[in-house]
């Protein structure tokens, strides 16, 4: 009597125990945190032995003294810039998304939207920050929320709208021969084919997000943001707080992009690149 064949495709891994994923992403990170401290500790000594001057480049230890003495400063700062990225954030992933279920459903819409969109990302930053300072006010934090927009608006509109549109055929015909609406096909066929690129869009979105904002505070507004310390020390030559500040961006940037990394996880811990970060 012979035992039935099985497909390998079809055969289950044994899924590994959180410690042990979490110590297998720990090694697959350690190269990049060695490099990253070596890089640092190069930094310090080149730097010390040229006797280089601060305005030039300041040392690690020089910007760290920075950071420990400016701290209330920048903590201020950056939450405050946070809120206009966030604003921001929030509401250009939302119209995006609006936007695309409505560009994916009608063709009048897609003929008519998709030309006033590509022509909104193509407006560089320093063009639009001036006119949206004119248009809402200097010190009104939806000037640069607005920047935030144009930068958010356009990723997520084009890959949720290929998300949405983008799907297997056949998985529409059967789903159509099975008497569904469109309703059930968006929501079981559509939607979930979209949610990955949704989540492409949403990393890109989150470091575009607080890139804009530190960009349009360099034209005015209140003094208690990144973009305005980043500013007004590099001018007094404190170049010392300049790399401080830049620093608690590139942190909260990163912030920004690991909440959306670990909500992918959540949503659609089903999807094919979550599977391969587990192995």
């Amino acid at each position: 009597m012979t035992l039935p064949s099985v497909d390998p495709g079809f055969v289950r891994t044994p899924r590994r125990s959180p410690v042990a994923r979490v110590a297998g992403q720990v090694r697959s990170q350690a190269p990049a945190i060695v490099v990253f401290f070596a890089v640092i500790a190069i930094w310090e000594v080149v730097v010390g032995a040229m006797h280089l001057q601060q305005f030039i480049l300041p040392r690690p230890s020089q910007i760290a003294t920075a950071f420990a003495t400016e701290w209330p400063t920048l903590q201020v700062a950056a939450a405050a810039t946070l809120y206009e990225a966030l604003g921001g954030l929030v509401i250009g992933v939302t119209a995006g998304v609006v936007i695309a279920f409505a560009v994916s459903r009608w063709a009048r819409v897609r003929s008519a939207v998709l030309p006033l969109a590509i022509g909104a990302s193509a407006i560089p930053i320093i063009a639009a920050a001036p006119i949206m300072s004119n248009w809402f006010g200097i010190l009104n934090p939806f000037a640069k929320m607005a920047i935030v927009i144009l930068l958010t608006f356009f990723p997520m509109l084009i890959n949720v709208s290929r998300g949405l549109t983008q799907v297997d055929d056949a998985a529409v015909e059967l789903m159509r021969a099975s008497a569904a609406t469109e309703w059930q096909i968006l929501r079981k066929v559509r939607i979930p084919n979209a949610l990955p690129y949704f989540f492409t869009a949403l990393k890109i979105c989150t470091t575009l997000s607080l890139i804009g904002a530190v960009v349009a505070e360099y034209f005015g507004g209140s003094n208690d943001v990144l973009g305005r310390v980043i500013v007004q020390s590099s001018s007094r030559l404190r170049f010392d707080i300049t790399w401080a500040a830049i620093a608690v961006a590139a942190g909260a940037g990163i912030a920004m992009y690991l909440a959306a990394l670990v909500a992918e996880r959540l949503v659609i811990p089903w999807h094919a690149s979550q599977r391969i970060a587990e192995s």
